[in-house]
């Protein structure tokens, strides 16, 4: 296996194009090397099959997704109420909408997943440390609501910017006088979020 971090770098990001593009049968080999713009018979030099290159894949948008820790250490001097919540929330649109690939590769992973149960282990046990990570993060920060909050606010989130990446079309108008997705945000997290503590 090739050791050069850099260019398997490289070859991971492009894999994500590849992924959000083409669906997980489009990511080949020869694929990531052209959108590498590297010679065929690169990406083989650093993955051991497509499986190797999936869980780099997944590691990678991890990565890049996550929440910037300095805007999250600039959130936190705030209040710990709804409206922290909210800006986690507008945070976390606003990440989708800035690394739209990336987020289009996270939902083919998400696809590609339910074809193989490998896959299926891994990914579900990625995502799930993702979930229980929020609501230790939510308990420890002092946050509105529990445990629930936490896990409706990421299924709620999760929906918005799947339609808003993918169908934007759905969601223009269906509440009228609210903003998609900036209103949808401030909405699910009224609807959600606890107003206090208590």
């Amino acid at each position: 296996m090739a050791s050069n971090p850099e260019r398997r770098a490289a070859l991971v990001d492009a894999g994500v194009e590849v992924l959000a593009s083409e669906g997980a049968r489009g990511l080949t080999f020869r694929a990531v090397d052209g959108e590498a713009g590297v010679p065929v018979g690169t990406a083989s030099n650093y993955f051991t099959g497509r499986d190797d290159l999936l869980r780099q894949i997944d590691a990678r948008l991890h990565e890049r997704l996550a929440p910037d820790p300095r805007v999250l250490a600039d959130l936190m001097t705030g209040p710990r109420d709804r409206s922290l919540v909210t800006a986690f929330m507008h945070d976390l649109m606003s990440r989708a909408q800035r690394d739209r690939t990336g987020y289009l590769a996270l939902l083919e992973m998400r696809l590609e997943a339910t074809r193989r149960p490998e896959l299926r282990a891994s990914y579900t046990k990625t995502i799930r440390g993702d979930l229980e990570y929020g609501m230790e993060f939510h308990r420890s920060a002092g946050l509105p609501g529990g445990d629930d909050t936490v896990t409706v606010l990421y299924l709620a989130m999760l929906g918005l910017i799947l339609e808003h990446l993918t169908l934007p079309g759905v969601l223009d108008g269906v509440l009228p006088g609210v903003s998609v997705p900036e209103g949808l945000v401030e909405r699910i997290v009224e609807t959600v979020v606890p107003n206090s503590n208590a």
